[in-house]
């Protein structure tokens, strides 16, 4: 895997959802919450050794990761090889659902369905009405944009692996291709990995790919 020759210059990030956690296999809402239950499973574990094992990762210039436990054990594993500089970035955080962390999404959703996405099975941007200490849609989109914007005007010609969260990386998505946070977009699973690049001069986004684990295209 090499460096994107681009014409214009860009910063490019490769978004990695963490690994499989306790409190995903429980179907719990982990936001932000920092406990055993949300540190990686032998199965997270693994997926995150794939992703190393799979893909030389040496051509990035730097990791930035969400502070929480289970991103930094997933950044510490993807850069065992690599050994490139790591920086922790709050903007990477999960959404934080307020008092709806660490429940069962099951039973919040049979308690409130009016704010879930039957489909889905997940909260529409809407749930903040039935949870008001939670963080909104809006919000972390907002974050999530600073952060991409932030880096481009620092590292304008870098590859940045960003280990992060699955809203984190919707949210993302949302913002790069400009989309109301209602668009239902199913979060990315557990090591996949999302590619969106920015262009300084044309304040463009430009997504790649999205929840991918084919590594002849990355």
């Amino acid at each position: 895997m090499t460096k994107m020759n681009l014409e214009a210059i860009m910063t490019v990030f490769y978004l990695i959802r963490h690994g499989q956690t306790t409190a995903n296999v429980q179907g719990l809402k982990q936001g932000t919450i920092n406990t055993a239950i949300t540190q990686l499973t032998a199965t997270g574990i693994s997926q995150a050794e794939r992703l190393h094992d799979q893909f030389d990762w040496s051509f990035a210039n730097r990791i930035v990761a969400s502070p929480l436990d289970r991103t930094q054990q997933t950044a510490a594993i993807v850069n065992q090889t690599a050994q490139l500089p790591v920086e922790l970035d709050d903007r990477l955080l999960e959404i934080s659902y307020g008092s709806w962390d660490g429940q069962s999404n099951a039973a919040l959703q049979a308690q409130h369905p009016d704010v879930f996405d039957p489909v889905l099975n997940d909260v529409l941007p809407t749930y903040v009405n039935a949870a008001p200490d939670g963080e909104s849609f809006g919000h972390v989109m907002g974050r999530v944009d600073h952060f991409m914007r932030d880096f481009a005007t620092q590292a304008p010609d870098e590859a940045i692996l960003a280990v992060t969260h699955g809203f984190t990386i919707k949210a993302a998505v949302l913002t790069a291709l400009s989309l109301p946070e209602t668009v239902p977009l199913p979060e990315p699973m557990n090591t996949s990995v999302t590619k969106i690049s920015f262009e300084p001069q044309s304040q463009q986004y430009y997504l790649w790919y999205y929840n991918r684990f084919d590594a002849s295209s990355y």
